[in-house]
């Protein structure tokens, strides 16, 4: 049985990830090679174009964490769950929901939803 919470936690992980060597890594275990994530304001292909939205996420969110919300769920190969955005230790500044594929254990596909964003 897959754990969810495992997948999530590396997700989260993944994107908090500053050292590229690490991240690269990281990519590896939790997303397969042709992984494909989409959301709203940005997509990208491949370890490759995952690593560059992280980049540009941390870039323009400098100290920012992410962390999980609430508890993963899902069935057959789908996962779901939500996710904060913020400095740490105050409130959350960008909240979001990310629905999955998974596919021996990583995940193939993200489509992210942002579900609380600033106002402009």
């Amino acid at each position: 049985m897959t754990d969810l919470n495992k997948i999530a936690e590396g997700y989260i992980t993944a994107w908090n990830e500053s050292d590229a060597g690490r991240r690269a890594e990281l990519l590896k275990t939790t997303f397969t090679e042709d992984v494909s994530y989409r959301d709203p304001i940005m997509q990208g292909d491949g370890h490759e174009g995952v690593a560059a939205l992280i980049d540009g996420v941390q870039q323009r969110f400098a100290g920012f964490r992410f962390s999980l919300k609430g508890t993963p769920d899902g069935f057959a190969d789908k996962i779901r769950f939500s996710w904060n955005l913020g400095p740490e230790g105050v409130p959350s500044v960008i909240e979001g929901t990310d629905i999955g594929v998974i596919e021996n254990g990583r995940l193939k596909s993200v489509t992210g939803f942002l579900d609380k964003v600033p106002a402009q």
